[in-house]
């Protein structure tokens, strides 16, 4: 009873969990695929998010780590950084092909092996390939989006994972790894219109045909840059997978402008099962994960949000492709507001530093490069032309002779400057310095001595 007493109440709970499930007839699950977003009890208990950490050592980081997601960004801790390159997106050239999948826990896009999706530029270092295309959404329109800003939710949200392909082979081995994964967000909210990529995955035709878990579907001829807006900003940091094992090694890249879908696109989504056709219904909505704590963390952007609607110029504000370049980066478009675009003109986010009218990246910086390279160049020949110009003072005075009582005139034949008192050195020019040059002193005391000019 003294052990029993001592354990608090998530273990006491989770023990409970574990007996009633041992108590239950059937296959074990696998230890991998035991986690739930939700905490079901239908014969037997899956651990949703506050037992993830808990229920497999493989997932501690779920309960301790100090760098988990998903995340609120308050756009005033967004810290502006002009040296942010664009991102590029590379596809070969060619149409994506792949697998929508019903997983039981998101609707997810499974790209085939060819063509390769590589995104790099922005925060990353590395090229990165494109493993998944997954849709998170919640049961009513504002809320079902992973990530949140300034406390405020989204219908859904689009995350695209990308592993390091430069350093390791596989998406599993990346999430292992340091710079091992890149995770490109997209917030979604439900309006008149759709976003031309979420239309051929949503459309009545193909969301039917994943109604039920482990349901597949077959899809081809898509272009991924549709996915993207014509003119969007981003916010990155560093952070974990929102599912389990929680690993902490994710960039994490927030589009700043988000998509639309229609309410029959989401009612459709809302529609879905997380359970196979012999079970009860449950709707998979509700597929993300709780919000965790920020901490010290570093949040970065490549937009000044006291500028929403500035049109940028220049090819370093382009989602730069293989074929091609599509709308500016950086900024929203003229005239076009969503509301993440107006959340960025708010008095809080008036912390952000200012941006310059035009340009801006990476040409920005090598800009600011130059002028501090031709500042150096200019102040290094300055004094050292300067050194050089009072060691030959010195030189020159020393052969000058201080003239005493009573004082001697000086010709204008005379071959060195003329200077009466060493803090008459300051005062020289410089053609008084030259060697054989005429004695020309400015000094009027030198003058009413007699120093002939």
């Amino acid at each position: 009873m003294g052990g029993a007493a001592r354990l608090n109440a998530p273990r006491a709970l989770l023990l409970w969990a574990a007996l009633g499930a041992a108590a239950h007839i059937g296959p074990a699950p696998d230890p991998e695929d035991w986690w739930s977003y939700k905490d079901n009890l239908q014969g037997n208990f899956v651990p949703g998010p506050p037992f993830w950490g808990l229920v497999n050592a493989a997932w501690s980081l779920c309960a301790v780590g100090k760098r988990q997601s998903p995340v609120d960004v308050e756009l005033k801790r967004v810290l502006y950084d002009p040296f942010l390159p664009p991102l590029r997106l590379s596809t070969g050239g060619e149409k994506l092909q792949g697998t929508l999948y019903n997983t039981g826990r998101h609707v997810s896009f499974l790209p085939a092996p060819r063509p390769v999706v590589n995104v790099s530029g922005g925060p990353l270092l590395y090229s990165h390939r494109l493993s998944e295309l997954r849709l998170l959404f919640g049961a009513r329109d504002g809320a079902g989006s992973e990530h949140q800003i300034n406390h405020q939710g989204f219908s859904a949200e689009v995350q695209l994972i990308h592993f390091n392909q430069e350093l390791y082979g596989n998406l599993s081995t990346a999430s292992r790894g340091p710079n091992g994964l890149a995770i490109l967000s997209l917030f979604v909210n439900v309006a008149g219109s759709s976003n031309p990529f979420l239309s051929r995955l949503l459309n009545r035709d193909t969301i039917t045909r994943i109604s039920y878990k482990n349901d597949a579907y077959f899809l081809q001829d898509l272009s991924l840059e549709l996915l993207f807006p014509e003119s969007f900003g981003f916010i990155t940091y560093q952070g974990s997978l929102s599912t389990p094992p929680c690993s902490e090694t994710v960039t994490w890249i927030l589009i700043d402008r988000a998509l639309n879908i229609t309410s029959l696109q989401m009612h459709s989504l809302r529609l879905l099962s997380q359970n196979p056709p012999s079970q009860i219904f449950q709707s998979l909505s509700g597929n993300g994960r709780p919000l965790q704590p920020l901490a010290h963390r570093a949040l970065r952007g490549n937009r000044d949000p006291r500028h929403p609607e500035r049109r940028c110029r220049g090819p370093n504000y382009r989602l730069h492709g293989l074929g091609g370049s599509r709308g500016p980066i950086g900024c929203a478009s003229r005239g076009v507001k969503t509301p993440l675009a107006r959340a960025f003109s708010r008095r809080e986010a008036r912390g952000w530093g200012a941006r310059p009218e035009s340009g801006g990246g990476r040409e920005e910086g090598c800009a600011l490069w130059r002028r501090v390279f031709w500042f150096g160049f200019f102040f290094f020949f300055f004094f050292r032309e300067r050194s050089l110009l009072w060691s030959r003072l010195k030189a020159a005075a020393s052969s000058c002779p201080l003239p005493g009582p009573p004082r001697t005139p000086l010709g204008a034949d005379c071959k060195a400057p003329c200077l009466e008192r060493a803090a008459d050195f300051a005062r020289a020019r410089l053609t008084h310095l030259v060697e054989g040059a005429p004695c020309v002193p400015l000094n009027p005391r030198l003058q009413r001595a007699g120093c002939l000019i």
